[in-house]
């Protein structure tokens, strides 16, 4: 199954780039490589999850906020390239989670977007990553990934 594919057959809808925050571009490309901007975890009705991980938000919950910041990245992708089929491979992902100074689990946390990579794009999802912590982030949002694809 193509990655197009993968992601009908999810029921998943990539329409919505969501807006800059500030002086740059979702995704910029250079050469045969795409590099999205840290992307923030977009709920349904428009707004982004906000919290602290740890605190106000438990781990299953910020796993669910890394795969909307995956969604988003794949939104900001497709609206440069126009199809994911052209993914040759999911790079790097570097995340950045909300919490706590006592909180240790910041790889589990942006697990959420890396299966989300290798399921849609399989042995071509397979990443290099950094998971971080941090005190805060942008607007209070939990959880921001950034990318870097190869594409054809």
């Amino acid at each position: 199954m193509t990655p197009e594919e993968k992601i009908k057959s999810l029921n998943i809808n990539l329409d919505s780039v969501t807006k800059p925050i500030g002086s740059y571009i979702p995704c910029l490309i250079v050469d045969n490589f795409a590099y999205i901007s840290g992307q923030g975890p977009k709920m349904e009705d428009g707004s982004f999850a906000t919290g602290v991980v740890g605190k106000d938000i438990d781990v299953i919950t910020a796993q669910d906020h890394a795969k909307r910041c995956g969604l988003a990245i794949l939104s900001a992708l497709r609206s440069e390239i126009g199809s994911l089929d052209k993914v040759e491979q999911v790079v790097k992902l570097n995340g950045f989670v909300c919490c706590h100074s006592e909180f240790y689990d910041q790889p589990k946390v942006i697990n959420g977007c890396s299966d989300l990579m290798l399921e849609i794009f399989g042995s071509k999802g397979v990443h290099a990553r950094a998971a971080v912590g941090v005190i805060s982030l942008p607007a209070n949002i939990s959880v921001e990934i950034e990318a870097i694809f190869k594409i054809k």
